[in-house]
């Protein structure tokens, strides 16, 4: 998220995104319109909406300060934060990767609503000992603190991206030794809770007079649970199928065969064949009574005349398949979506436990076969469509889900480390 930096902090940087402004206008006004009717006529405009304008800045202080509770103890657990951005909702932390262990988790998640407990007891505190005829600093310490308890508890509700869903994660993370699980429980958690806002936003709205505005904004905020926790379980559900599918699971045989000896006319018949057939341009290899020889491109038809085919045969163009890119069909398949942004290439050639091509692998074929567990079964032509373009369906980057894999230490490092070597 991009916002205007503001300082740097311990190496973190301290930025407001633009829709900043408009909630602290607009948390402005509505602290402006409470005190005005808690102290009517008692004080000048200016001076409600200058306690208006503190009380929304000491808010925004709030954020910032769990904000930066959360990245301190982050970084003494060894994940570097590189921003933080106040935005409309909140604020936003910026991170390498996720803790790899779940009471490191559970330690950064807690902070933030311990901090925001300890300025709510602390506001709350000061406002008992304050002079009672300080009208102006005694409603702005109460409704501080009020705030701090408000935003701590919703902090701590048990569904994901909030606090409370991390808690709940790390918790059965800990006592499972799966991660996975964790997320599971978090978000099964996190849809219960939605639900629960959503019918008390609907009683509010529709049985309580004058609360239609309140009961809207509870049933939005619940929708966004919901939809915020099925995206949770759709990332899992592609996570477990890129870690639990093999390379063979997702492998296809797109590639032609010719003898070594058949002249460069057998490759142009082929090539306008197979236009003929699906338009998709395939691998070309060669072999000699059974045995692998090579491979071939599209290029020599450009490099010799046309009238010349007859006079050369494809041997004598033949490349060796170890210049191929490629990979076992025993591989996961997170380590070939690595490979494939490694090698930045269209596709992988795909070794059986022989050494002997077997297949080809590319973006297409991961993607067709992760989304099928979701339940997608995508349209011919827009794969074709995709794999023309070397990307992935649905603007899906597999390559980003298989980097949080690795982050949050779904992948531990050792079997990256077994299988990179």
């Amino acid at each position: 998220m991009q916002g205007v930096e503001l300082i740097k902090l311990k190496g973190i940087s301290l930025k407001v995104h633009p829709s900043w402004v408009f909630i602290l206008i607009v948390f402005t006004r509505i602290s402006q319109a409470q005190f005005s009717r808690i102290f009517t006529d008692q004080f000048p405009a200016w001076q409600a909406w200058g306690v208006g304008f503190l009380t929304s800045a000491c808010f925004f202080l709030s954020v910032l300060l769990r904000e930066l509770g959360n990245s301190f103890i982050a970084l003494n657990e060894g994940v570097k934060v590189h921003d933080i951005t106040l935005f409309s909702l909140g604020g936003i932390k910026r991170v390498d990767k996720q803790c790899s262990t779940p009471m490191g988790s559970l330690r950064i998640a807690i902070a933030g609503p311990l901090i925001n407990i300890a300025i709510g007891i602390l506001c709350l505190s000061c406002a008992q000992i304050v002079d009672s005829s300080n009208l102006i600093f005694l409603n702005l310490l109460s409704q501080v603190g009020v705030i701090n308890f408000l935003l701590a508890l919703f902090n701590l509700l048990p569904g994901l991206p909030l606090d409370g869903g991390v808690i709940l994660k790390s918790i059965v993370w800990h006592f499972t030794g799966s991660q996975r699980k964790g997320h599971r429980a978090a978000n099964a958690s996190g849809r219960f809770f939605s639900l629960i806002v959503i019918f008390l936003g609907g009683l509010i709205a529709f049985a309580v007079k004058g609360g239609f505005v309140l009961g809207f904004c509870l049933i939005v905020i619940g929708w966004f649970g919901l939809s915020s926790s099925r995206s949770q379980d759709q990332i899992i559900v592609l996570q477990q199928a890129l870690y639990d599918l093999s390379v063979k699971d997702a492998s296809r045989k797109r590639f032609r065969v010719l003898e070594h000896n058949q002249s460069l006319k057998a490759l142009s018949e082929l090539r306008l064949s197979s236009q003929s057939e699906n338009g998709d341009p395939q691998l070309v290899l060669l072999c000699n009574l059974g045995r692998w020889t090579g491979y071939i491109t599209d290029k020599l038809l450009m490099d010799v005349p046309a009238e010349d085919w007859d006079q050369y045969l494809l041997s004598e163009y033949s490349q060796p398949l170890t210049d191929l890119p490629s990979i076992s069909e025993k591989r996961p398949l997170w380590y070939a979506v690595l490979e494939l942004e490694r090698v930045k290439g269209e596709s992988l050639l795909v070794l059986n436990p022989a050494g002997l091509p077997s297949g080809t692998i590319d973006r297409v074929d991961l993607s067709e076969v992760v989304l099928k567990k979701l339940g997608f079964n995508l349209p011919r032509a827009f794969l074709d469509l995709a794999r023309k373009n070397n990307i992935y369906p649905l603007g899906i980057s597999l390559f980003k889900i298989v980097e949080g894999m690795i982050d949050s230490g779904l992948i531990p490092k050792s079997e990256l480390d077994k299988v990179t070597k």
